[in-house]
């Protein structure tokens, strides 16, 4: 099996030594997002705000690898207060209303860069 590191264009730069995205086995397993604008390389502001910038850098990264929202198969999101869970479900519920891909949500005693979200997916492209 071969493997293709990834790194797209229109996301935040990767904070240390890892890819954007690896693709293998016909999946493409998207590294963890957090809130960082590509455009600005500032973090935005705001549960609501951070949730919805961290699911737009996994759908740009997403696109680099030839997938779109509609292939993810999975999604892994740590939190770094539990009572923020309904606005990130809000949030979250705007980019998978029809198609619900398995997911884990754990909340965690800290986040890179002290972020409210990090969000990771997997993705089937197929072989």
């Amino acid at each position: 099996m071969s493997l293709k590191m990834i790194t797209a264009e229109n996301a935040p730069e990767a904070l240390g030594p890892y890819s954007h995205a690896v693709v293998a086995g016909g999946f493409a397993f998207v590294s963890g997002q957090i809130p960082i604008d590509p455009k600005t390389n500032t973090i935005v502001e705001g549960i609501e705000a951070q949730t919805r910038q961290s699911l737009e850098n996994c759908v740009a990264i997403l696109k680099s690898c030839g997938a779109t929202i509609k292939d993810v198969v999975k999604a892994g999101i740590f939190i770094s207060d539990m009572n923020n869970f309904g606005a990130i479900n809000e949030v979250y519920g705007e980019y998978f209303n029809e198609h619900k891909p398995a997911r884990a949500c754990v909340e965690v005693a800290r986040l890179p860069k002290d972020v409210m979200v990090e969000i990771e997916m997997i993705a089937y492209i197929g072989e």
